[in-house]
């Protein structure tokens, strides 16, 4: 039974929320602990993410227990780590793919993570998150069309011919977001999401299989294997029952013209990405189960997360490729400062105040990542300018580079967030 937040009666406005995947709950979770009223308007028919898995740092652990710990519970009940003791705190142990004397290629590094490798399932995350939200304030079947900002409140329009009026809207409604197209306007350069040049191919293997090929200690426990072009990750999910492999390619041409992202997979193709690599990678490869390809999109810099009293955050705001495991945890992140600063607002007219705050201390952070990540793809794929293959290179940036990501201060960012909007209040 989802817990009775309390709506605190002194606040005269209503947040709407449009999109309920892990940004928009975690969202809605942080506003209601804090006394905000918010309704959630959602696309789909039901609660629903796409994808496999996700992959959560303790950066988001952190945000998560100071959101509401109810949250971080929920995680723990439904995460996968790695299986060996001394694998505890690994997030991925590098490999050489393209090594051809060693079977499974020759280890790079360990890199120690405070979590190690913390991976869920989408769904069984989401279910989790569903179970903190009243039913009342969730609606289903609202793809949103347009928001009318008449002022001093708005006015959503959904497909389904119905509209809502709020005090105004957080956009959470991901890589593909209207609320974006709304805030930036649909012809700035920045609205559309804009192709990687990478790709995915995901599949899965049941563990038993994996063990019997790779070894306990491989299998059981994430790896992460480079090479020219390519690299292939495997890691252990559904506690340990599955593993879950993602092998990544480059599109040569640097485009994706199918409207499609998310398409049946070509196993010919497939192998001769990785032709020439490890003959253990190859066989990992062949036996993936339910196996699709994913095009990688993510978001250029936007200018502002904010217009009026209409703000976005996580996808919608800076949609990532995943190679530094860090989306999820920055949508979330987005999630407490957003809970923290609304927690200050009594009055419908200070909610756009409360929103240029949000942009101001989330904005710069959200927007490296989106960056790193890419740099961190041409990493593993020995395509970074000044790296390439010189191994040396690539194992000194491999064991540093997640650190501005994971040992952040998040207390620092919600004091100064707070801070800024109680000077800015005292202003006027």
């Amino acid at each position: 039974m989802a817990p009775r937040y309390e709506v605190d009666p002194k606040r005269e406005y209503s947040i709407a929320c449009v999109g309920g995947g892990i940004g928009g709950l975690c969202t809605a979770i942080g506003l209601l602990h804090q006394g905000v009223p918010v309704e959630i308007y959602e696309a789909a028919p039901a609660f629903a993410e796409i994808g496999a898995g996700v992959s959560l740092g303790p950066n988001a652990a952190r945000a998560m227990q100071m959101i509401d710990p109810a949250i971080h519970e929920g995680l723990l009940r439904c995460a996968t780590g790695n299986a060996w003791p001394a694998q505890q705190n690994s997030w991925f142990t590098f490999r050489k793919g393209e090594d051809k004397d060693a079977k499974f290629g020759a280890k790079i590094c360990d890199l120690w993570c405070e979590t190690g490798q913390t991976s869920v399932h989408r769904a069984s995350f989401l279910d989790e998150l569903v179970a903190l939200v009243p039913k009342e304030v969730a609606h289903f079947g609202k793809k949103l069309e347009d928001i009318e900002d008449k002022g001093d409140h708005v006015i959503l329009h959904f497909a389904d011919g119905t509209t809502a009026k709020h005090s105004a809207v957080i956009g959470c409604d991901g890589v593909k977001s209207r609320t974006r197209e709304i805030v930036l306007g649909k012809h700035h350069p920045a609205t559309k999401p804009t192709f990687s040049g990478k790709y995915a191919y995901r599949g899965l293997i049941p563990m038993e299989k994996a063990a019997d090929l790779m070894g306990d200690e491989l299998a059981r426990n994430s790896q992460m294997f480079l090479g020219h072009g390519g690299h292939i990750l495997t890691f252990p999910i559904e506690q340990g029952k599955t593993m879950n492999v993602v092998a990544f390619g480059t599109k040569q041409d640097g485009k994706w013209d199918d409207p499609e992202w998310v398409k049946p997979m070509n196993r010919e193709a497939m192998f001769e990405d990785f032709k020439g690599w490890t003959e253990a990678a190859q066989k990992v490869l062949s036996m993936m189960e339910k196996p699709d390809i994913w095009a990688l999109f993510d978001s250029q810099p936007a200018p502002t997360y904010v217009n009026g009293r209409v703000c976005m955050l996580g996808d919608a705001a800076h949609a990532s490729t995943p190679h530094n495991g860090a989306g999820a945890g920055q949508a979330i992140e987005d999630a407490l400062c957003m809970s923290r600063v609304m927690r200050h607002v009594y009055e419908a007219a200070d909610i756009p105040r409360a929103f240029a705050v949000f942009d101001k201390v989330r904005r710069p952070r959200s927007q490296r990542q989106v960056k790193a990540a890419r740099e961190s793809g041409l990493l593993y794929e020995l395509q970074l300018p000044g790296y390439m293959d010189d191994w040396e290179k690539v194992k000194e940036l491999l064991e540093s580079k997640q650190k501005w990501i994971w040992e952040h201060d998040l207390e620092a960012d919600v004091k100064e967030a707070e801070r800024v909007f109680r000077d800015e209040t005292a202003r006027l």
